[in-house]
């Protein structure tokens, strides 16, 4: 079996060619030294240790999994040395301030590490994924005093974090909350209150976990405007910097689920015994605003996991299709002597890789320009710049975690198809890429939700120049297409896309603004897809308009590449974007079937 599990030419060709990511290196002090042999130096590495040591153990951590025993979580054997080797290579803060331990890296570079690394072991990369997450949570809105006890051993990954938002009775509607928050003499507060679905609540790999807790002090409103965030560390933190007495955090059960086994998904109890001290993180009812930095970091990073799993099913379906041989050729099916061939070589098979590669690519290429424009967004010369690429991250990070992850979880039954029976054995790595990757369209806000942010939110941000930003970038590709001979049937066809998009966008926005907004928050999912199929299509134009550019004095290894990236525009054009254009036609309806239905018209 292949131990390719992301294309090395393309990530390069998206971060050199596509992104030149090198010009970067001007924009701060800590890029400076990223230029491109850097750049590939990190891709090398990152590789090197994903193939080595995070894919080896990922097997374990689907079959052994996590264990519970008197409030007590041990991790797969096998994670206990990776993460000692993953901290000692400095991979945990890749893009974090070298101050606190981290190594300055724009994102952009660092979404090639977290392709490889998610796509060799993604349950056990939520441990440090999170740390990392909580860690800027406390370098944004940290006291000087919680910096320094808490940020380098967090960024070192010395400690580990997690996300303390999800409670029984609230799920996804955080208001709901009832964890509280009593005030102490000295400025601490008693935190009581349950927490579930807790990646990364307790375990063994870390001498201490920090949770960021969201919780309602004492007095203070009903709904998110009462909300505040604490850091609640499971063993409270002496003088000194050591870890002291246990605060009360107490593991009272571990999911058992469907994927991600190797990562402990907790049931925590804070205060039972009423002696769980936390301190007030950034300011007191301000916290949903607080975590939302977390959150939509966060959301960025499952687009990343769910994309990891699509592209280690794509690579791992192209080597078995290359390799699997069964039944004739087509065209020798009645030819009695004919040989069996390799399944690539039949039609459907060749169409389902063809769709696998094209969503990969077009995903790739969206979720390194999110990170790119992460990037610009801090550091870009002028104020104008950071306000379009912060407009953009804005806009497209439902997209990078909604229709990412629906699409990746089809590229991943797709790669197991590929595979027939075999795919649906747990020998093969198809069951469980599948199985992981079920949950990216589900936590950090479910995928329904990032529609209706999508439609709810992000079409009116400041006052719609976001969405024109972007849609203008896209206007501006096809135009650059359209001189392309070769690519200017498929410009035009996008361009028809991008019209209807902006018809539809405006229509639903008013629908969700008037007597119809249950009917447009209805159709905020299908919205969500549509929209993102032109996002792929822009993504898709953009990497042929330079693959157009350079394939005639393309070097003869080159060649084919290049000719496969504008191959899969084309497919894209062909197959996929005429069943967007079916979307629109819905979208423009706002059929009202769903919430016009009754509860007693279904069964009971």
């Amino acid at each position: 079996m292949t131990q390719l599990i992301s294309d090395r030419r393309d990530i390069e060709f998206v971060l050199h060619e596509q992104l030149e990511a090198e010009t970067l290196s001007g924009l701060h002090e800590n890029f400076a030294d990223f230029n491109k042999k850097t750049i590939d130096l990190v891709i090398s590495e990152a590789k090197n240790f994903a193939v080595k040591e995070l894919l080896p153990a990922n097997k374990e951590g689907d079959q052994v999994g996590c264990k519970l025993e008197n409030g007590k979580v041990t991790t797969p054997e096998s994670f206990k040395r990776l993460y000692k080797i993953f901290n000692e290579g400095e991979w945990l803060a890749t893009t974090e301030d070298p101050e606190w331990g981290g190594q300055g890296m724009p994102r952009t570079v660092a979404s090639a590490a977290a392709e490889y690394f998610n796509g060799a072991n993604f349950p056990f990369m939520m441990y440090p994924g999170l740390t990392q997450g909580a860690g800027h949570l406390v370098e944004k809105f940290g006291t000087p005093e919680q910096k320094r006890i808490y940020l380098k051993n967090m960024f070192t990954g010395k400690w580990t974090g997690t996300m303390l938002l999800t409670e029984p009775g609230a799920g996804s509607d955080v208001g709901a909350l009832t964890t509280k928050a009593i005030r102490n003499g000295d400025g601490t507060f008693s935190i009581v209150g349950e927490k579930i679905f807790i990646s990364g609540g307790e375990h063994d790999l870390a001498e201490n976990i920090i949770h960021p807790v969201l919780a309602r002090i004492e007095g203070a409103p009903e709904g998110t405007k009462g909300i505040s965030l604490f850091l609640v560390p499971k063993f409270r933190v002496n003088p000194d910097g050591t870890p002291g007495e246990f605060n009360d955090v107490i593991c009272t059960g571990i999911e058992h689920k469907l994927g991600i086994h190797g990562n402990s998904t907790c049931s925590l109890s804070l205060g039972s015994k009423g002696n769980c001290i936390g301190t007030l993180l950034g300011q007191e009812n301000k916290g949903m605003q607080a975590m939302f930095l977390m959150m939509n970091e966060a959301r960025r990073l499952v687009g990343f996991q769910g994309f990891a799993c699509a592209t280690a099913a794509y690579m791992y379906a192209l080597d078995y299709a290359r390799n699997r041989v069964q039944g004739k050729n087509i065209l020798e099916f009645m030819n009695p002597d004919a040989k069996s061939v390799t399944i690539i070589n039949h039609p459907d098979v060749k169409r389902q890789l063809m769709m696998m590669k094209v969503f990969v690519e077009g995903m790739r290429s969206l979720l390194y320009f999110v990170q790119y424009s992460a990037d610009m967004a801090l550091h870009a010369p002028t104020k104008e710049e950071k306000d379009k690429y912060h407009g953009f991250v804005e806009v497209l990070t439902p997209i990078a975690k909604g229709y990412v992850t629906d699409r990746s979880f089809e590229v991943c039954s797709q790669g197991m198809q590929v595979y027939g029976g075999y795919g649906f054995i747990e020998e093969y790595p198809m069951a469980q890429l599948l199985r992981d990757c079920r949950i990216t369209l589900i936590y950090e806000g479910t995928n329904g939700i990032q529609a209706m942010d999508l439609l709810g939110r992000k079409l009116g941000l400041n006052k719609g120049k976001p969405i024109m930003d972007l849609f203008g970038e896209i206007q501006k590709m096809v135009a650059a297409a359209k001189a392309i001979p070769r690519l200017e049937k498929q410009a035009v066809k996008i361009e028809e896309a991008l019209n209807k998009l902006g018809e539809v966008a405006i229509h639903m926005g008013t629908a969700a603004m008037s007597e119809k907004v249950l009917h447009a928050f209805a159709n905020a999912h299908p919205f969500q897809d549509a929209t993102g199929d032109v996002t792929m299509a822009w993504m898709l134009l953009w990497r042929a308009v330079i693959a157009a550019n350079k394939l005639e004095a393309a070097k003869k290894k080159d060649a084919p590449f290049y000719e496969g990236i504008i191959r899969s525009l084309q497919f894209f054009v062909e197959t996929q974007l005429p069943i967007t254009l079916g979307r629109f036609k819905a979208l423009m309806n706002v059929s009202s079937v769903a919430v016009d239905m009754d509860d007693t018209m279904f069964p009971s």
